[in-house]
């Protein structure tokens, strides 16, 4: 097989997310609540090669069209993303992620004397971005972005 032939063919309408860093792709579909139980259909390319990246996953998923809110929450995990909205086999919008500068609802604060854990509050983090970490706006508790993202997926798969 050469390295330019289809591995998986082409979807008719919905989304391809491209150039996600080798090895997570799975964490793409969990924190997009996606499980493969929802009926559509859904493609996942793990460990190609790539020009930009050595190694990359792609994601398709069809007749779904990622929101903004989506888009951001993709950037969390595969900051070198693609995302392609594809209508009638062709390509019609393609959005380069980026994380954004405030992330809500995920989460709720780790810290435990935050007034968001007590007071029914939407906890929000702020993006740092020259040190890849994010700070709650309430408590100014500081997380890596690693952390950040294994507190999202453990709370994902709690629900």
């Amino acid at each position: 097989m050469s390295i330019r032939e289809l591995i998986v063919s082409k979807i008719k309408d919905g989304t391809v997310i491209d150039h996600i860093p080798a090895g997570k792709a799975f964490e793409v579909l969990k924190v997009l609540g996606l499980t493969g139980k929802e009926g559509i259909r859904i493609a996942v390319v793990v460990n190609v090669e790539s020009s930009k990246l050595g190694r990359k996953d792609i994601v398709k998923i069809e007749n779904r069209f990622l929101s903004k809110e989506e888009t951001d929450i993709v950037a969390l995990i595969a900051p070198t993303a693609t995302i392609n909205i594809v209508r009638n086999f062709e390509v019609v919008e393609k959005r380069k992620v980026s994380i954004p500068k405030y992330i809500s609802k995920l989460i709720k604060c780790p810290n435990k004397t935050c007034i968001t854990r007590h007071e029914g509050i939407e906890t929000t983090f702020e993006t740092l971005d020259s040190s890849l970490r994010v700070r709650c706006i309430y408590c100014g508790i500081e997380l890596s972005y690693s952390e950040f993202i294994d507190l999202i997926l453990k709370e994902l798969s709690k629900s």
